[in-house]
């Protein structure tokens, strides 16, 4: 009997290692790019950029990730009406918008997966009427602390497929920024994921 008990007890210990490799299969890390549109309700304006995600599993079905996306400028007009005088002016604005979230994503298992996500982070407005580059990326991200940065609430959901390494996804969600009250705005993103 006692060897029947030692034997039993080695079988269940050798199993440890085997269960313990196939969550290290389920740890990864997620490295994305994707296209931002974002429709800016209280100009009633539509925002189109690009941005990068990097996440990590903290378990198999919750990840933590970082995002942040740069959406170029938006040209609108605005009128202005000088009320002692009544004259009309009207003025293009170049708006462009910097995207900066962080939180958890909660997600399904298998090769397609559905998501929810509640971040928080910020969104920098910034009025700059130089072409859209690049170059004019860095001295945004330079000047964050100069610039109009609010903070930002994001709940939202998706769906990824994966082939392997590499995926595909698709956030919708609203982000909720808050200057004299919360405003909504709808968010959408796509792009490729890779996985390892």
């Amino acid at each position: 009997m006692k060897r029947i008990s030692l034997f039993l007890a080695l079988l269940a210990f050798s199993f440890v290692p085997a269960a313990r490799a196939q969550y290290r299969e389920e740890e990864h890390v997620d490295v994305g790019a994707f296209v931002d549109y974002l429709h800016l309700q209280a100009t009633s304006s539509d925002f189109v950029g690009l941005g990068g995600r990097l996440g990590f599993n903290v378990t198999p079905h919750a990840q933590l990730e970082a995002e942040m996306a740069y959406d170029f400028n938006q040209v609108f007009s605005e009128g202005f009406t000088n009320p002692n005088t009544g004259a009309v002016s009207i003025s293009k604005s170049n708006l462009r918008v910097v995207h900066g979230l962080f939180g958890p994503k909660f997600q399904t298992g298998g090769p397609v997966r559905l998501f929810v996500t509640v971040k928080g982070g910020f969104d920098a407005f910034r009025f700059d009427s130089r072409p859209a580059t690049f170059g004019t990326f860095g001295s945004t991200v330079q000047n964050l602390r100069t610039d109009d940065v609010n903070g930002v609430f994001y709940p939202g959901g998706g769906v990824e497929a994966y082939f392997g390494h590499f995926g595909l996804r698709l956030d919708v969600g609203d982000e909720i920024y808050f200057t004299n009250g919360a405003h909504n705005n709808l968010r959408v993103s796509f792009g490729p994921t890779f996985r390892f």
